[in-house]
């Protein structure tokens, strides 16, 4: 699997060398700096795969796409997934596909906010004889209150016409002579929540595009609703390059374990994706045809294979589908032999490279922006920190560097962040995204959140 490895020359399997590089240090890639890319790039470079006959060499897109460009292709590549109506219980995780509008006030009537007792006007007040109960969530009808009378009433029930406030519990003393006595003083309304004090019928509740939550179903529940409009989940496909895998034990005789087949399933998840299944073709370049031209996902992703070696087979199987290269290569560090592809309308294709940190890179880079771009979702508003340490960068690319969070707004780059290393990954909050020639200590950098990383101060998730 030629591309499973980013070159050499670049930051690939020679960057990885050393485990315990800091950052900036021979051996990160960081000092390849002899050949480097061109970076006045066109913002949109690509187009149609060439035809032709099947062959390994690929030459190398001579103007890779700046890394911000690439996430707004990746964006715009597609549109929203057909809604669909779904029951509350079959919507969580989808995108709302228009606004979320109350169907009726909220509350529907005014409410008992505490158990006690509904009183109306100034106190002592009298309790009905013989009624322990008083009036309980749910009672159809309530009588009237006039100055002077009290009853017993449950929290989420109605109040009765003429309350003017509700008695807590612990406040209220009830006298041998059936009086109610209060031992504090009431305002007006205390303790009762007022007919539409949440919302009232029509008013917007929820923009069309949010992600469709425990709290989403419940709202939507209790102003009415029994189904929602969705944009539904993406399909997700995962396609694991490469003849040198194991699929279990310890890597041995030149083989290596897969680690990227038992990640990238749940991190789709995570980012929003209903994923149908990972499979392992090898280098197989019919394989690989014939998985492309059986899918039907929404995405297929492919690991290793986007380089131009005797057996990376994804560009020469992208030509003879008639395909459409729309990025071919970011300027971006790890991760530069990334690749975006439409297969036919409304169907992609996102090569990553096989090195784990560098599939990482394009899985955020080109996927995440494309599973919003079909799931309806807004972007989110870029989250920025400062670093507590320098962060060097490439001469002329982006870099993506793990960090984990040091404080309030601070954030430390962490040392294991070679293209084929996962330990630095394992413990960080994000990737940080650090501009061509590096920044210091005391910066502010974006950051692309992980998505189990929602700590105070770290947004997560697939909003």
């Amino acid at each position: 699997m030629g591309s499973s490895h980013e070159p050499a020359t670049g930051d690939g399997a020679a960057g990885a060398g050393r485990a315990d590089a800091p950052l900036g240090s021979v051996g990160d890639g960081s000092e390849r700096s002899a050949d480097p890319e061109p970076t006045d790039a066109p913002d949109v470079p690509g187009g149609s795969c060439p035809t032709g006959p099947t062959d390994h060499a690929h030459a190398p897109t001579p103007w890779p796409t700046p890394w911000p460009t690439a996430r707004v292709i990746a964006a715009r590549a597609a549109e929203p997934l057909a809604p669909r109506t779904r029951a509350l219980d079959e919507a969580l995780g989808h995108t709302l596909a228009g606004r979320l509008t109350a169907l009726t006030d909220l509350p529907s009537f005014d409410t008992s906010a505490m158990d006690g007792w509904a009183v109306a006007g100034p106190g002592p007040w009298r309790l009905p004889e013989g009624d322990d109960t008083g009036i309980l969530a749910g009672c159809p009808d309530v009588a009237p209150l006039h100055d002077g009378e009290a009853v017993r009433i449950a929290t989420g029930a109605r109040v009765p016409p003429g309350a003017t406030a509700v008695l807590r519990s612990e406040h209220g003393t009830v006298r041998p002579q059936g009086e109610l006595y209060a031992s504090r003083h009431l305002t007006q309304g205390q303790d009762i929540r007022p007919r539409g004090q949440e919302c009232q019928s029509g008013d917007g509740l929820l923009a069309a595009g949010t992600f469709v939550t425990p709290a989403v179903l419940g709202l939507a529940a209790a102003t009415g609703y029994d189904q929602l409009k969705v944009t539904p989940r993406p399909r997700a496909e995962v396609l694991v390059l490469g003849d040198e895998l194991l699929r279990e034990g310890l890597p041995h005789d030149g083989r290596i374990r897969d680690a990227l087949g038992p990640m990238l399933g749940p991190w789709l998840r995570a980012l929003g994706a209903e994923v149908g299944g990972i499979r392992r073709l090898g280098d197989d370049a019919t394989a690989l045809r014939a998985a492309l031209e059986a899918s039907d996902a929404d995405l297929v992703l492919t690991t290793g294979g986007t380089a131009g070696g005797p057996v990376d087979h994804v560009h020469p199987t992208l030509r003879h589908l008639g395909a459409e290269l729309l990025v071919d290569g970011v300027a971006v560090r790890p991760g530069h032999p990334m690749l975006l592809a439409r297969l036919t309308p409304g169907r992609h294709l996102v090569g990553l490279p096989g090195n784990p940190l560098a599939a990482v890179a394009g899985l955020l880079t080109l996927a995440e922006p494309l599973l919003r771009a079909l799931s309806g979702r807004a972007a989110p508003e870029p989250y920025r920190a400062v670093l507590g340490e320098d962060a060097p960068g490439h001469p002329t690319d982006t870099r993506l560097i793990p960090v984990a969070r040091e404080g309030a707004g601070r954030v430390r780059p962490l040392r294991f962040h070679g293209p084929a290393m996962l330990r630095g990954l394992a413990a960080a909050d994000a990737l940080a995204v650090v501009p061509p020639g590096g920044t210091g200590r005391g910066r502010e950098v974006e950051l692309l959140c992980l998505p189990w990383a929602a700590q105070e101060g770290f947004p997560g998730g697939t909003r």
